[in-house]
């Protein structure tokens, strides 16, 4: 009879004991942040046009990926879900300030983005000079839906947390992770619409990779920049230089109230004598002119003394973006004039 009576008592206490185990077991693990923003990763295909349509929040997607439980406690924010050919520099002051403050918290080990692949290299760029932290800050992303049966959004979301949560993660900044290979911002850029190897970064190299529960890294990234996020984002365009480009739509951006252009020049930082005499009127009609290259390799450089050459927009007040694509250098001129209006100090930043 005592034997019974013991029996329920000792089920009970080895339920507690179950409980507080898994609950300690769950305290004890690194907390990770989540911040979902939408793209091809939380799409699925509509079954009536057989397109890709948002469907998924953050919460699906980490669901999606069981092996997390095991590795970190996730917690998950919704801040949008659009594809990302719709982000807006509003979009990039938002999410900077929440992964700011989100970094802030003790018992942060670091952050995941989930974020589409079309302009994800811009989104990380901003982040890695506005964010003030050295704790892991990882974008990812899928090139095919949640509705393809070989989706590559459930290994990249674990390959991100996986990077948030090793050691040698700290103080990398702001980082791209697909399929597996780890890019630095600065350098990451999509290079193909649809293979899952799209994120690559040139001459900068990969710095790391993640094979399966292991992070290895090859690189540090030394080209660091960090400025600070203003209330309010400069307005800047973009406008591309083409054979026979009649300088139109430069004189057009230029009347059209804009703080600074971005002009995609030929090669070294070439246009033509109609660009030429466009980019004068514009930097007359006090704009900031930054001359980048539709070359996918290598710097512009003030070194051609023709008319329209580099070094004739140098006389101009041009300003050159060293390396940096098009869209990113638009980025940093964004930023730069939050906080000075000097064309040297904003030159000496794309240096940097």
């Amino acid at each position: 009879m005592k034997i019974n009576k013991i029996y329920p008592l000792l089920l009970f206490i080895s339920f507690l004991i179950f409980l507080n185990a898994n609950f300690l077991f769950a305290s004890i693990l690194p907390k990770v942040v989540v911040i979902s923003t939408g793209g091809t990763i939380a799409m699925k295909l509509d079954e009536k046009t057989n397109k890709a349509v948002p469907a998924l929040t953050g919460k699906d997607l980490v669901e999606a990926v069981p092996q997390i439980k095991n590795l970190a406690e996730i917690e998950v924010i919704e801040f949008s879900n659009i594809d990302s050919s719709y982000m807006t520099p509003d979009h990039w002051l938002r999410l900077s300030k929440l992964v700011n403050n989100t970094l802030e918290r003790e018992d942060v080990k670091g952050v995941v983005i989930t974020h589409g692949t079309d302009t994800m290299e811009e989104t990380a760029y901003f982040l890695d000079l506005t964010v003030d932290s050295k704790k892991p800050v990882v974008l990812t992303g899928a090139q095919r839906t949640a509705t393809d049966k070989d989706s590559d959004g459930p290994r990249n979301i674990l390959n991100a947390v996986r990077i948030v949560l090793s050691k040698s993660s700290f103080d990398r900044g702001v980082m791209i992770c697909m399929n597996s290979y780890i890019n630095a911002a600065r350098g990451s850029r999509k290079t193909h619409t649809n293979n899952v190897q799209t994120f690559e970064s040139g001459e900068y190299g990969y710095l790391g990779y993640v094979d399966d529960d292991r992070v290895i890294y090859y690189n540090k990234p030394v080209r660091r920049l960090k400025l600070p996020l203003p209330e309010k984002l400069a307005k800047v365009d973009i406008i591309t230089m083409f054979t026979g480009s009649t300088g139109k739509y430069i004189r057009y951006a230029a009347d059209s109230g804009v703080d600074g252009l971005v002009v995609i020049a030929f090669g070294r930082g070439n246009v033509n004598k109609e660009v030429y005499e466009a980019v004068e009127y514009a930097i007359k009609k006090g704009l900031y002119v930054v001359i980048a290259t539709r070359v996918y390799y290598g710097s512009v450089k003030p070194v051609y003394g023709v008319l329209g050459g580099g070094g004739s927009l140098e006389k101009l007040g041009a300003i050159f973006a060293d390396d940096l694509t098009p869209a990113k250098a638009r980025i940093l001129l964004m930023l730069a004039l939050g906080q000075t209006n000097n064309r040297e100090e904003i030159q000496e930043l794309y240096y940097k």
